[in-house]
């Protein structure tokens, strides 16, 4: 990335610019803006988030925020109450409380005498959420938003259900924010007499999400509010919508493009869950140049040409060998003007031959543990690894070799008749790149809850040895399969530990599949390019302890238990400009048994440190999940410490009953 150190405008920071909201709450934000800003007013672009601007994303936001400024922009990114140094209490993502307060920082941004009126909103994750749905209330202030690894259905598509499915994301998650949000306010902000009870209010306070989402495990009232899918055209700003192959969030981007009524583009690279300025695989792009020509159509009415970009550009990655990480992924970029493009056309391919004998499916429970995280995120050995193992547990589907590469271009999916035995069912698919070798590379997978087959809303429990119709819609990809390689379609009714498995053993006998593969003239090259990345002066820090990231696969011989192990220490810096020193140490352990499903079991233990001068605190938190026939099982706590003595401690527990799941 190339550094930029001179901009056409001189930029002062805020680190701490206290915005009151209209019930008193004072939300601490980080501001930039040039330095004339107050005699040539400029718009703002706003970025609202629980991670602590301190301490969370200050990398990132240290690339991304002065380089705006310095391009004529005030750049705000405040920390949401309850977290980081921001007052008040946080009981949920994205409340009504929550999507408020941005917009009275939208209003409160855009009444300053060094605004010119017009605001934008940007965002990765939470981020990229909550702009999406802060736009569909409209503040009349806003009038465009860059929305990066998002969902427009909170419900289908986001880390707590996928096809009806419940996702290990969705305890995971809880899990991650119990932690994140178990972190005081920093003293030399907040004030020595001050952030000490404003922590332990949180701690009081602070919420485990997990039992609340497990309430919700059908397309119910609670997910449809906040889900844009629900009214696209509430949706008035200017919308650029990015993406990344390798995240959690494939579909938004299609999406978006096809549904909202706004001005909308969208760019999908083939990067894990981060910014496209820095994110891997390469090639990363100039995301700050694009965005810039983004604001400045949208926020001071230049004409930048972003009218006219395609409507979808994608990046088709080249088959790889597989392996847990990539430090790049070779391939072009592609542009289509249209989206859904009329260049696409969808090739149906019969699995299986008429009358003949159904195929048996019924996998063992720790089939799935080649499938990588659901949202990578560390530069580390989360992708999908050689799928070999998990197509050996599962019933597949091989083509003849290819005589010539095909570029696969959207959302494959495949019908499919069947039967259960049991009253609830879940099915999994992945569409394989196989080379010559037999080495097997994910290109996308789908997952389904049979009893969702009709509906997320009004589940409908499987009536035993009945043939039933299912669609299952696998994840949208752009993967070139060369010739001499072959497509494998792998069947299992288990994906463990990315979905929580059913309450019994079940078998599935499939009569028919058809898989509909989408598929564009092979690109000859790139079709479109981008500049290369540029960023503002990164963050000095001095390195404590390094991160690292591990990922262990065990079987134990005598109790036949399958453990996944997974340790994620994102290492302790230290700030060389207020010196405060912060660590992060993730572990989780997923445990089955291949035969039950009934012994599955999730853990985690998160450890969070702050440090500064002799001053130390310490959050730990602890989660676990199990489940029996009827009940998922759910236990966690949270530990505080400052210099070393417990000051704090707080213990949950709670069963949800289960409802087809």
């Amino acid at each position: 990335m190339k550094t930029i150190t001179e901009f056409p405008r001189k930029v002062v920071e805020f680190p701490d610019m206290g915005i009151v909201m209209p019930d008193g709450c004072r939300l601490s934000a980080r501001v930039w803006m040039p330095e004339d800003a107050g005699d040539d007013p400029v718009p703002v672009i706003l970025e609202h988030l629980p991670y602590r601007k301190r301490d969370g994303t200050i990398f990132r936001d240290q690339l991304t925020h002065p380089y705006f400024a310095g391009h004529g922009y005030a750049s705000i990114r405040v920390d949401m109450r309850g977290n980081g140094d921001s007052e008040g209490l946080m009981d949920d993502e994205y409340t009504e409380q929550e999507l408020q307060d941005a917009c009275d920082v939208i209003a409160w941004a855009a009444s300053q005498p060094w605004c010119n009126g017009n605001v934008g909103m940007m965002g990765i994750s939470w981020g990229g959420f909550n702009c999406l749905q802060v736009a569909a209330k409209q503040p009349p202030a806003l009038k465009a938003v860059i929305s990066l690894c998002s969902t427009v259905d909170r419900y289908a598509d986001d880390i707590h259900y996928k096809g009806g499915c419940l996702l290990i994301e969705n305890f995971g998650w809880a899990s991650t924010m119990l932690s994140y949000s178990s972190r005081p306010p920093d003293p030399l902000i907040a004030g020595d007499n001050r952030w000490r009870d404003l922590w332990l209010t949180r701690l009081e306070n602070e919420p485990f999400l997990a039992p609340l989402w497990l309430k919700h495990q059908h397309r119910d009232a609670y997910w449809k509010r906040g889900s844009i899918c629900e009214d696209f055209s509430s949706v008035k700003a200017a919308v650029l919508s990015i993406g990344g192959w390798h995240d959690g969030y494939r579909n938004t981007v299609s999406n978006l493009a096809t549904n909202i009524e706004a001005p909308v583009k969208g760019i999908v690279g083939p990067w894990i869950h981060k910014y496209p300025h820095y994110a891997a695989p390469k090639p990363a792009i100039g995301f700050l140049q694009e965005a810039l020509r983004w604001w400045d159509r949208w926020l001071k009415d230049i004409d930048t040409g972003v009218e006219a970009d395609p409507a979808y550009r994608a990046y088709v990655m080249d088959s790889v060998r597989p392996t847990r990480w990539h430090p790049e992924r070779p391939g072009r970029w592609v542009a289509e003007q249209q989206w859904p493009s009329p260049n696409i056309k969808a090739e149906a391919i019969d699995l299986m031959p008429k009358g003949g004998k159904p195929a048996i499916v019924a996998s063992p429970q720790n089939c799935g543990l080649a499938g990588g995280e659901y949202f990578p995120f560390t530069f580390g050995p989360e992708l999908p690894g050689d799928q070999r193992p998990d197509d050996a547990l599962s019933v597949c589907f091989d083509q003849p070799p290819l005589t010539e590469a095909i570029d696969i271009v959207g959302a494959p999916e495949v019908l499919v008749q069947l039967a259960s035995d049991r009253r609830q069912a879940n099915i999994a698919i992945r569409l394989c790149d196989v080379h010559p070798d037999g080495a097997s590379e994910l290109i996308s997978y789908g997952v389904l809850n049979l009893t969702h087959r009709n509906s997320h809303e009004f589940p409908e429990a499987l009536v035993l040895g009945e043939t039933v119709s299912a669609r299952v819609v696998l994840d949208q990809c752009a993967y070139r399969v060369p010739a001499g390689h072959h497509l494998r379609i792998a069947v299992s009714n288990a994906y463990w530990p990315m979905i929580w498995p059913s309450p019994e053993p079940v078998r599935l006998d499939l009569s028919a599949a058809t898989l509909s593969l989408p598929l564009r003239p092979l690109a000859k090259g790139d079709e479109i390019s981008f500049p290369a990345p540029e960023g503002a002066t990164p963050w000095a820090t001095e390195t404590i302890r390094a991160a690292n990231s591990e990922r262990h696969v065990e079987r134990d011989e005598k109790t036949g238990i399958v453990t996944l192990s997974i340790v994620d220490d994102f290492g302790e810096l230290r700030d060389l400009e207020h010196d405060l020193a912060h660590g992060s140490i993730a572990r989780e352990t997923w445990a089955i048994h291949p035969d039950n499903p009934l012994s599955a079991s999730g853990k985690t233990h998160w450890t969070q440190t702050l440090s500064r001068n002799g001053w130390s605190v310490r959050t730990e938190t602890s989660a676990e999940m199990r489940s029996d026939g009827q009940n998922f099982i759910l236990s966690a706590r949270i530990e505080a410490y400052e210099n070393e003595i417990l000051v704090f401690g707080r213990d949950f527990e709670e069963k949800v009953a289960r409802e087809l799941v």
